[in-house]
């Protein structure tokens, strides 16, 4: 019995992944085993660089509540502490955008954490 080979659905996964690999420069985009490893080393860069971009931007909402802290007259930790301390539960990406954005109402929060020391 002659062997099967399905041609048609190897064929179409070239293509798929040659598609996708569309824009990479020199052999990387039409080479089929240069592509097909480029592509799949992008694969695990994009997985890493998703785990990295949401350490990226909590150390950014870190930083500028510490900068509006600091006008204050608290440091980040304080601040926290004092957060933690009034019951106040807001997570680092609104307060680091209160900051940035609303500063009265930065102030206000705040002053409500001092307050409840």
């Amino acid at each position: 019995m002659p062997r099967s080979v399905n041609h048609v659905a190897s064929r179409a996964k070239r293509k798929r992944i040659l598609k996708l690999t569309r824009g990479y420069f020199g052999a990387r985009r039409n080479v089929w085993t240069v592509a097909k490893n480029t592509w799949e080393k992008g694969l695990t860069y994009a997985y890493r660089d998703r785990k990295t971009k949401k350490r990226n931007f909590r150390s950014l909402w870190i930083q500028r509540i510490n900068a509006a802290a600091r006008l204050e007259g608290l440091s980040y930790s304080q601040l926290m502490g004092a957060l933690h301390k009034a019951g106040i539960t807001m997570n680092r990406k609104v307060l680091a955008d209160l900051a940035m954005n609303h500063p009265q109402a930065f102030q206000a929060i705040v002053k409500q954490a001092k307050n409840a020391k």
